[in-house]
């Protein structure tokens, strides 16, 4: 199909890439919506490999012809640079943006049936360190992701690159009934691992073999950590150990080494 030339920013066709940049005006746009926007062709091809419908792309006009693999039945719009970044509110130097159409996301009980180990995010609203966590929990092994209702978008833009498409490869759910939904993650034969860096934690590396089988760590947002609430509904307090004084790390570096030490195992 060939591209559809755009002139003017305001045109009604690319309402699906307006102020990008605008966290709150996005946050209002995409989930009401049901879409969200994946930035770079690498990203793209791992959402149209992971199954997600492409609503439309817009492409830099210098490169249209260096596409390949988007589906003909969606529009392709180019403009010049010039254009997508009075739309977008950036430089988009990727050179090609998407519009994908969202899917209805697993029950807790579906996802829980399913997963053998599981990150449980409780208030991680900062996209980076989701994305971050996202693309290490695809890494390491982890089989899906439960989020609070104070956790950010894993499909908001910022989150989707810094994952590199990862966050299509781990299927997740946002429970609204928290922290009552851990007691559901337990009598799904999980255990609760709370990472804190409370004096009464367990090293990661001291976890007996039955604490490994169908781990849940759980792990809290940058700064505050985990709620009293779901310290108190953890079954084992866990810790990194540390040295030099150092109280705690970034919550994705964090949640890379615990996975990793959950994982080790079985690593191929």
């Amino acid at each position: 199909m060939p591209a559809l030339s755009i002139t003017d920013p305001d045109d009604p066709r690319i309402a699906d890439y307006r102020a990008l940049t605008d966290l709150e005006l996005r946050t209002r746009w995409e989930p009401p919506n049901g879409l969200f926007i994946a930035e770079g062709e690498l990203v793209i091809q791992r959402a149209l490999r992971a199954g997600y419908r492409l609503r439309s792309a817009l492409v830099d006009e210098k490169r249209v012809d260096q596409l390949s693999g988007l589906p003909a039945d969606a529009p392709l719009y180019s403009a010049a640079p010039r254009v997508l970044e009075a739309v977008t509110g950036f430089h988009v130097h990727r050179g090609i943006l998407a519009s994908f159409h969202r899917r209805e996301l697993p029950t807790l009980d579906q996802l829980l049936s399913g997963a053998r180990r599981l990150a449980v995010l409780e208030g991680l609203n900062t996209h980076t360190n989701l994305g971050a966590l996202f693309r290490s929990a695809a890494a390491l092994g982890i089989d899906a992701i439960v989020l609070s209702p104070t956790c950010a978008d894993p499909l908001y833009r910022r989150a989707v690159r810094v994952s590199m498409g990862e966050v299509f490869a781990i299927p997740y759910v946002k429970t609204e009934d928290w922290p009552k939904s851990l007691a559901a993650v337990r009598a799904a034969g999980f255990t609760l691992l709370a990472m804190t860096p409370a004096p009464d934690a367990v090293a990661l590396q001291e976890l007996t073999a039955t604490q490994r089988e169908r781990p849940a760590l759980l792990l809290g947002a940058e700064g505050p950590g985990l709620t009293r609430e779901a310290l108190a509904a953890s079954d084992v307090r866990v810790a990194i150990p540390m040295h030099n004084n150092v109280d705690s790390l970034n919550v994705a570096t964090a949640a890379a080494i615990a996975f990793w030490e959950l994982t080790r195992a079985d690593t191929p």
